[in-house]
């Protein structure tokens, strides 16, 4: 059966079993997968849950170099205390940084070409290899996100499609919170300074009482993702 009705089952099979069902059943029957980690507010669940599983798993942590100091402390840490042992650092190559933004400036004027250049780029290449991949994207994020099923195909452009997961897409925010307290788990640092989701430094701005967990992402701009995530046109960067 093609990879497309292949997932169709599963969201069909799978669609009333819990988070770690999904996540299971992923690591252990897609061939070789990776877990595409930011270490930010939310990530430590499902780094949680896939310790538990599998602590050699791939964790493929997006280091664009313009992360706040706390996300890194905070990700040496979270790794150590679940005993994740296959942590890769994924960051652009020198020479492509000294060519398109040798200096550090390129979000300032083009925060598309920053994403691309810093995130998306150096995470297709990581993936090569690997037949699919673990996000933790959720419905309740809102825009394109909105309809996400457990199991989706993947196609980036020029290369061939894989299978990406979402264990946590039906996920809300109180089912979060009850987990990281039930599992004792540890806070990114931030959410505690008014951060509930934590991206690179100079794009991510503190958020106020009522506004959208995500509204000090890119604030003003039209761009709500950072494209490493792909629809049917390419590369999401806007819901």
């Amino acid at each position: 059966m093609p990879l497309d009705g292949q997932l169709s089952t599963l969201n069909r099979v799978y669609k009333d079993k819990d988070a770690q069902d999904v996540l299971e059943h992923a690591l252990n029957n897609f061939g070789d997968m990776a877990l595409v980690s930011s270490f930010g507010a939310e990530s430590v669940v499902l780094l949680h849950m896939a310790a538990q599983i599998n602590p050699d798993v791939p964790v493929l942590f997006i280091d664009t170099e313009m992360l706040f100091a706390e996300t890194l402390e905070y990700q040496r840490d979270v790794a150590a205390q679940l005993g994740l042992t296959d942590v890769r650092a994924i960051r652009a190559k020198r020479e492509t940084l000294f060519e398109k933004d040798n200096e550090n400036l390129l979000h300032l004027h083009d925060t598309d070409a920053c994403c691309a250049l810093r995130k998306t780029e150096p995470l297709q290449r990581a993936l090569q290899g690997f037949d699919g991949w673990v996000s933790g994207r959720k419905r309740v994020q809102g825009g394109d996100r909105q309809a996400l099923e457990y199991f989706e195909i993947e196609r980036p452009l020029g290369r061939l499609p894989r299978a990406k997961v979402n264990p946590l897409a039906h996920w809300d925010r109180d089912d979060l919170q009850d987990y990281i307290k039930a599992h004792n788990l540890p806070r990114h640092p931030l959410v505690a300074k008014g951060y509930p989701s934590v991206g690179c430094s100079p794009c991510t701005t503190k958020v106020k009482t009522g506004e959208d967990a995500r509204a000090g992402r890119w604030r003003d701009q039209s761009k709500t993702e950072c494209g490493i995530h792909f629809g049917a046109n390419g590369a999401v960067r806007a819901s």
